[in-house]
């Protein structure tokens, strides 16, 4: 026992330097998180920076309706439902328009014109089932209910001039289109052949 005491005694101060050099390694590790449970970060919100779609359009409902205006509607709503919105047909309403031409289940796209015409409007009955595109049996596209993007397509006609085209609706004839000079002459001796009142 004595050669054991006398070892512990001659090693006893490095022992406790050892000792207390473990203790603080450890403490370390635990104190710089090392060991402890990851971080976790809340993810990104796509809200307001992100690309997000929304599932909402903007429709403009004018004409023989109760409440005319812009309305909010979800991105799969269709004619039946701007009708809707803008409180239902007025009792001024053509009903043979209702009857030849307006297709209530047609889906509907964003930034479009409904026009929906009064009894006796010059409004050309029957130019097709669609208020966007060129209807049925039709390759025109309509000055009344076309879009954005489809009066882009037309010769010579940017974003600023379709804005104003759609800006100036309705038109109860194509020459309209020169008269309030919404378009240059040159322009619409282009595209008179490829639109109508639909």
């Amino acid at each position: 026992m004595e050669p054991l005491q006398e070892s512990l005694r001659t090693y006893k101060l490095p022992l406790a330097l050892s000792l207390l050099g473990v203790v603080l390694i450890i403490g370390g590790i635990f104190s710089s998180g090392f060991l402890s449970k990851p971080k976790t970060y809340p993810k990104a919100s796509l809200v307001n920076g992100g690309n997000t779609t929304t599932n909402q359009i903007k429709i403009d409902v004018s004409g023989a309706v109760s409440n005319p205006g812009v309305y909010t509607l979800s991105s799969d709503s269709r004619v039946e439902d701007a009708i809707k919105a803008a409180g239902g047909f007025s009792s001024f309403v053509s009903n043979e328009f209702i009857a030849k031409s307006l297709n209530l289940s047609q889906k509907l796209s964003d930034s479009m014109k409904i026009y929906i015409p009064f009894e006796g409007d010059s409004v050309a009955i029957n130019q097709g089932a669609g208020l966007s595109g060129g209807g049925i049996g039709s390759n025109k596209i309509g000055l009344n209910t076309g879009t954005q993007t489809e009066l882009e397509s037309l010769p010579s006609v940017g974003s600023v001039t379709a804005s104003k085209i759609i800006s100036a609706r309705p038109y109860s004839d194509i020459s309209e289109l020169k008269t309030r000079k919404t378009v240059s002459v040159a322009v619409f001796s282009k595209i008179k052949d490829l639109v109508d009142l639909h």
